[in-house]
């Protein structure tokens, strides 16, 4: 049975002004599919669109005229919650783990042959766009970025384009479309 059986089975329709089993009925694979759209994963969008609407059938003040931007709205938030529940539990995991996954052979030299590739546009462009994308590549900010070359603050946001456009232009010049 899916979750949407379920659901039913689950909530008796209450006789009064509200509509639940209507509204659930005909809105639900909307948003099940809205939820599909930022999670990626449509069984799981169910299961969150079946929570979307036992939260409505427990919030008296949202049902009415505005329930369905309601339940939009918070289809929306539920995605994304699970989103972040997602990248919680995969930073968990990494922790955990004692050791990370070792990259095969092949892996690591493609990894090999990109990075050699990458210092070849590097030496091919010029010196102040290569200093401009390593500095950048670090994290450092527009301000740091200005101190450490000597330059106009103001100016690097237009200089930092022009060395990516400059870098992407000489890599695709020397080895296609990647």
């Amino acid at each position: 049975m899916s979750a949407r059986g379920e659901a039913l089975d689950v909530v008796k329709v209450d006789e009064g002004d509200f509509e639940f089993e209507a509204l659930f009925r005909s809105h639900y694979g909307h948003i099940a599919r809205v939820i599909a759209r930022v999670v990626r994963d449509p069984a799981r969008a169910d299961e969150l669109a079946v929570e979307v609407f036992l939260k409505l059938w427990r919030t008296p003040q949202a049902q009415g005229e505005s329930a369905k931007g309601w339940l939009y709205r918070v289809a929306v938030r539920k995605g994304l919650d699970e989103l972040r529940r997602r990248t919680r539990w995969a930073r968990y995991e990494s922790l955990i783990s004692p050791v990370g996954r070792v990259p095969n052979p092949e892996e690591t030299h493609a990894a090999a042959e990109e990075q050699k590739r990458v210092r070849l546009v590097l030496a091919a462009i010029g010196s102040r766009e290569a200093e401009l994308l390593l500095l950048r590549g670090h994290d450092l900010s527009y301000d740091e970025l200005a101190s450490a070359l000597g330059l106009n603050p103001a100016s690097i946001g237009t200089l930092l384009a022009r060395a990516q456009q400059a870098f992407r232009k000489e890599y695709v010049r020397r080895y296609g479309q990647e």
